[in-house]
C-alpha cells in the first residue's frame, strides 16, 4: 500500500525538519569550508586585483567558467551565500528546540530511582548497623559536596543527578558557531576592502578617489570610512647575501608617517607583513612590493609629454624582473606608449637579458616603442599596467628590425621617425598596502571564544546519575547504591566505590569507638 501524499502544510513541515536538523547542519558546515577552498587557490578580486587580472590573461579558456561561477570572489558569490544563508536558519532551528528542552530538563528534579537498582551495570549493596536516616543523612553529605543536585522520597531513596552543564556547552558551542557567521556577515555587510600601490615617497588620503581597487560591503556608507592619510617615507628590504637562499628578500618595512584625521597628530609606523597598522576599525597590510622607474618621455616637438614613476608588476617572485607600461596621450603629433620589462639587477648571459638579483643595483628598462591612438578618449576605462595596441604602430629600426628602448638609469635614447625622446630618471620603491575595514571581527573572536568554552565543556563535564536506597531488615539496614554514566566516559565504577567508602566510612567511626 502506497504512504499517502502530503499536503502542503506536510511537506512545509518535513523540509524544515530536514533543513534544521544536525546531520544537515554538519553538511552546509562541511559544503562552507569545501566552497571556501576556492578563494586559497585562485586570485581574488577583492583581495589582489592584480594577479586576478593576470590569472585572467594566462587562462584565456578558463576565465568565463569561472567568471560565471563567480570564483574570483568567491564569498560574494551568490552559490557562497546560499549556503551561508542555509547553515544559519539550520543552527538556529537546531538551538531553539534543544534550548526549549535543556531549559525544562534544567528545572526538572533528578528522576526517581528504579525498582531495582541493584540491576543497574555498577550498583553495590551492603548492611550496616546504622539507622537507616543517619545513612541517609550522610549521604546527602557525601553527595552535596561531590556538587549533586539531589531530592530524597518518603520511601527513604535519595535521587541526585550532576553534569547538565554538559548540555550547556553543547549548546554554547553551536551558538558560537552562529556568532561567529554573525561576525562574518557584518564584515561583509558594513565593511570594505580595497588595495592601493603607493611609491616611495608618495602618499594616500582614505577616500574613494584614491583607491586602485575597492569592494565595498552591501550596506557601506562612504562617510563611514576613517578619514586618515599616510605618506610612504622610505621602504627597507633586507636581502640574503650568503647562504642557501642568497638573493632572496628576508624582512620588509615600510616606514608610514600617518594621521588619523586630517588635523590629528603626524604619527610613525613600521608596517610589516603580519604586523598591521589599525586606525579605528581599519586595518593596512603590506601584501607586496616591486620597482616604479621614473620615465620622461619628450614628444617629436622637444617638449614633455610624460614625466613620472610609472608602476611595473613583478613577473619574477625571485629576481623581481617586471613588466609595465608608459603612456603619454598628450604627446604631439603622435601619441606614444612604451611596453617593456625592467631589470632590477641587469645582467647578460649568453646574449639574453636577465635579472640575477631582486634588489635594484644596475636597474635597466627595455621596452618597445608605439605611436598612434592610445584610445584613451573614448570613455571606456582602461588598465594602467595594460595598453590597447590596437591604434597603435610599432616603431622599428630604419631597416625595419624591431626597435627597443634600453635604457641605464640616467641614460636618454631618441625614438625613431622623429618620434621623441625617452629618459630613464630613475628607480623608486613601491608597496601595495590592502585597506579593510571589519566591523564584525569581536564579534567573530567572541563567538570563536564562546565555542572554545562550549567545547571544553562538552568534554570534560560528565553527566551522572546517583541513587542511595536504605531499608530496614532483621535489625540491619541494607544500602543500595547505583550510578550511571550518561556520557559514556567510563570511570563511573571508580566514582561509585569512592560514594560508597564515603558511606561506609560511618560503620569504621562506630567501630573503633
Amino acid at each position: 500500500m502506497a504512504a499517502p501524499d502530503l499536503n502542503i502544510r506536510e511537506l512545509l513541515r518535513w523540509t524544515w525538519r530536514q533543513l534544521t536538523s544536525m546531520r544537515t547542519a554538519l553538511i552546509l558546515l562541511l559544503m562552507l569550508a569545501l566552497g571556501a577552498i576556492p578563494s586559497s587557490v585562485i586570485p581574488q578580486d577583492d583581495i589582489d586585483a592584480f594577479k586576478a587580472s593576470q590569472w585572467r590573461d594566462q587562462h584565456p579558456k578558463l576565465t568565463p567558467i569561472y567568471e560565471k561561477l563567480g570564483l574570483f570572489s568567491v564569498f560574494d558569490s551568490v552559490w557562497f551565500a546560499a549556503i551561508y544563508l542555509l547553515l544559519v536558519l539550520s543552527l538556529v532551528g537546531c538551538i531553539l528546540p534543544r534550548t526549549r528542552v535543556y531549559w525544562r530538563s534544567l528545572r526538572a528534579a533528578p528522576p526517581k530511582a528504579p525498582r531495582n537498582l541493584t540491576r543497574l551495570p555498577d550498583s553495590t549493596s551492603y548492611t550496616t548497623a546504622e539507622p537507616a536516616d543517619d545513612v541517609l543523612a550522610r549521604a546527602q553529605q557525601v553527595l552535596k559536596k561531590r556538587r549533586f543536585r539531589l531530592v530524597t522520597d518518603e520511601s527513604g531513596v535519595i535521587s541526585a543527578e550532576r553534569g547538565r552543564l554538559r548540555e550547556a556547552g553543547n549548546l554554547l558551542f553551536h551558538i558560537s558557531v552562529l556568532v561567529v557567521l554573525v561576525g562574518f556577515s557584518m564584515g561583509s555587510l558594513f565593511g570594505y576592502k580595497g588595495g592601493v600601490i603607493v611609491w616611495q615617497d608618495g602618499g594616500f588620503s582614505n577616500n574613494l578617489t584614491q583607491y586602485d581597487d575597492f569592494v565595498p560591503g552591501s550596506l557601506m556608507q562612504a562617510e563611514d570610512m576613517e578619514p586618515f592619510s599616510f605618506q610612504l617615507e622610505e621602504f627597507d628590504i633586507k636581502w640574503l647575501l650568503s647562504g642557501p637562499r642568497k638573493g632572496m628578500a628576508q624582512q620588509f618595512v615600510a616606514h608610514l608617517n600617518y594621521r588619523e584625521t586630517p588635523d590629528g597628530e603626524e604619527k610613525e609606523y613600521g608596517l610589516r607583513v603580519n604586523h598591521p597598522l589599525s586606525i579605528g576599525e581599519t586595518d593596512l597590510f603590506l601584501i607586496g612590493h616591486g620597482y616604479a622607474p621614473s620615465i620622461t618621455i619628450r614628444d617629436g616637438n622637444g617638449d614633455v609629454a610624460f614625466s613620472g614613476p610609472v608602476i611595473f608588476l613583478p613577473e619574477d617572485q625571485a629576481t623581481f624582473r617586471s613588466f609595465g607600461v608608459a603612456k603619454a596621450p598628450d604627446a604631439k603629433p603622435r601619441q606614444i606608449g612604451l611596453e617593456g620589462l625592467l631589470y632590477p639587477t641587469y645582467a647578460n648571459v649568453d646574449g639574453d637579458p636577465v635579472s640575477v638579483f631582486g634588489d635594484d643595483r644596475n636597474p635597466r628598462l627595455s621596452m618597445l616603442a608605439f605611436v598612434g591612438n592610445l584610445g584613451m578618449d573614448s570613455g571606456e576605462p582602461q588598465s594602467i599596467y595594460a595598453m590597447d595596441k590596437s591604434r597603435m604602430t610599432q616603431l622599428t629600426k630604419k631597416d625595419g628590425s624591431m626597435f627597443r628602448v634600453d635604457l641605464f638609469e640616467g641614460e636618454t635614447r631618441k625614438l625613431p621617425d622623429g618620434a621623441g625622446s625617452v629618459t630613464f630618471d630613475g628607480i623608486r620603491p613601491w608597496v601595495r598596502i590592502q585597506i579593510s575595514k571589519t566591523p564584525g571581527t569581536k564579534v567573530a573572536l567572541a563567538g570563536v571564544i564562546l565555542g572554545l568554552v562550549g567545547l571544553l565543556g562538552s568534554l570534560f563535564v560528565r553527566p551522572r546519575r546517583v541513587w542511595v536506597r536504605t531499608r530496614r531488615e532483621d535489625d540491619e539496614t541494607v544500602v543500595e547504591v547505583a550510578a550511571l554514566d550518561r556520557s559514556g566516559g567510563g570511570e563511573v565504577e571508580t566514582e561509585l566505590a569512592e560514594i560508597v567508602a564515603l558511606l561506609r566510612a560511618g560503620d569504621a567511626r562506630e567501630e573503633k569507638s
